[in-house]
């Protein structure tokens, strides 16, 4: 089974315009998690798919492998998918590029998932306790079923704590997915769905079009770098 990984790489984030390009300690915020997925050595080949010149050559330069997109993209997933389209591989793990920390175990765990065929798409998830955070709409949380499948995407609380007398559990989904090649590339021909354009969330795409998603508890995986409040956090993580 071929593995590899993507790291879609847009220049121009609407909350934090440049943020990849953002220092990090002595690297850049791409760099860091393009360095730390070819670290883990999970999969055949890792590659940065951008829009910018600017991230191209910073990963390039590095002696990273980067490839440029040839058109304009609604979502990660479709960036991602122009670039595979062509190539000859069975799973395709989408890692943000404002996805720092980067680590091992928890891409072995997604990976792993992919044992049982019937799974189509998957993606990480980790416990939120903080409650800015869990009120925080630049942090995205999923609810679950029994068996792990996604039931809901939003940026809102989910589930709604309106009885006091329990202590519900919330999680922060990781914008880190795994694909069945196929499934990705049926992706990109659906449309645009209600409640994606609604939330600006791309995998509830995956929702309104009947594929659930298998979801993968991990303990932790760092800051993601949506603002510059976030580039603190993670600037103190790192030292």
């Amino acid at each position: 089974m071929k593995k590899i990984a993507m790291i879609p790489a847009r220049y121009a984030a609407t909350r934090f315009p440049a943020k990849l390009m953002q220092l990090l300690g002595d690297k850049t915020v791409i760099l860091h998690t393009y360095d730390n997925t070819v670290a883990t050595k999970l999969f055949d080949e890792v590659i940065v798919v951008t829009d910018s010149d600017i991230i191209f050559n910073e990963i390039v330069n590095n002696g990273g492998k980067a490839v440029m997109s040839k058109k304009e993209h609604e979502s990660g997933s479709d960036r991602i998918a122009e670039a595979v389209a062509e190539m000859d591989v069975d799973i395709v793990v989408n890692v943000q590029g404002d996805e720092p920390f980067v680590q091992k175990e928890p891409l072995q765990k997604l990976l792993a998932v992919f044992i049982d065929d019937t799974v189509q798409v998957a993606s990480l998830m980790q416990e939120l306790k903080e409650e800015k955070f869990i009120a925080d709409p630049n942090y995205v949380k999923v609810a679950v079923d029994k068996n792990m499948n996604s039931l809901f995407f939003s940026r809102s609380p989910i589930p709604y704590h309106r009885d006091k007398n329990t202590s519900p559990v919330y999680f922060e989904h990781i914008g880190v997915y795994a694909f069945q090649k196929q499934a990705l590339l049926k992706f990109t021909s659906w449309q645009i769905t209600p409640l994606e354009a609604v939330e600006k969330i791309e995998c509830l795409r995956y929702l309104e079009n009947g594929v659930p998603l298998k979801m993968v508890v991990t303990e932790y995986m760092g800051v993601e770098i949506d603002t510059p409040e976030d580039l603190i956090r993670a600037a103190s993580l790192l030292k």
